[in-house]
C-alpha cells in the first residue's frame, strides 16, 4: 500500500490543511483498513494490492468479510465498486477492532453495541460453577477492559 500510494497508484486520505498527511491503511493483526479517494483507479489498485497480497503470502482474504464503506458517494457507484472487489456494501457507522467508526459518541445508542458485549460475556459465565469470589474477579479483569478501551476514545456521554 505504501509502495502504491508513493507511485500515485492510489490515492489515500488526505488529513491536515498546513502540513498534510496521507493515510492509505491502517493495520492490526489482520484487520486492516483502507481508505482513499473515490475513484476506479483506487479500487482496481485495492482489488490488484490484495489479490498480490494473497498470492505472495499464502493467506487467503475473506472477501465475502470485507465492507466497502464510501462518505457522500453515491450508493449506485458503491454498490457497482463493491461487486468488482466482490465485498459487500457497509454504513457508518461500522466496528473496526471492536470500535464504532463515524458514529456520535454523545448518543447513548453508540455505546449499545459496548453495553450488549458486556451482557454476553456475563450471560456466557454459568453461576453454577463459579463461586461469588470467581466472579467479582472476571468482572474486575476482563469487564473493567471493553468500557476503558472504549473510553480511551471517546467521551462518554453526559445526559
Amino acid at each position: 500500500m505504501e509502495s502504491l500510494s508513493r507511485n500515485n497508484l492510489f490515492l489515500g486520505f488526505q488529513v491536515g490543511s498546513s502540513a498534510v498527511t496521507t493515510v492509505s491503511h491502517l493495520q492490526f493483526a489482520n484487520d486492516t483498513l483502507i481508505l482513499g479517494d473515490k475513484s476506479w483507479a483506487n479500487v482496481r489498485a485495492m482489488r490488484a494490492i490484495l489479490l498480490l497480497f494473497q498470492s505472495l503470502s499464502g493467506l487467503k482474504v475473506n472477501f465475502s468479510k470485507s465492507s466497502l464503506v464510501g462518505v457522500n458517494v453515491a450508493s449506485s457507484w458503491l454498490a457497482e465498486a463493491a461487486m468488482v472487489l466482490n465485498c459487500k456494501v457497509g454504513s457508518i457507522p461500522f466496528v473496526y477492532l471492536g470500535m464504532p467508526i463515524g458514529g456520535t459518541s454523545s448518543r447513548l445508542s453508540f455505546w449499545e453495541p459496548l453495553l450488549n458485549r458486556i451482557k454476553s460475556k456475563l450471560s456466557g459465565w454459568s453461576s453454577n460453577h463459579l463461586s461469588f469470589g470467581g466472579r467479582l474477579i472476571l468482572l474486575k479483569s476482563v469487564l473493567s477492559s471493553l468500557p476503558v478501551y472504549a473510553l480511551s476514545f471517546f467521551k462518554a456521554p453526559t445526559g
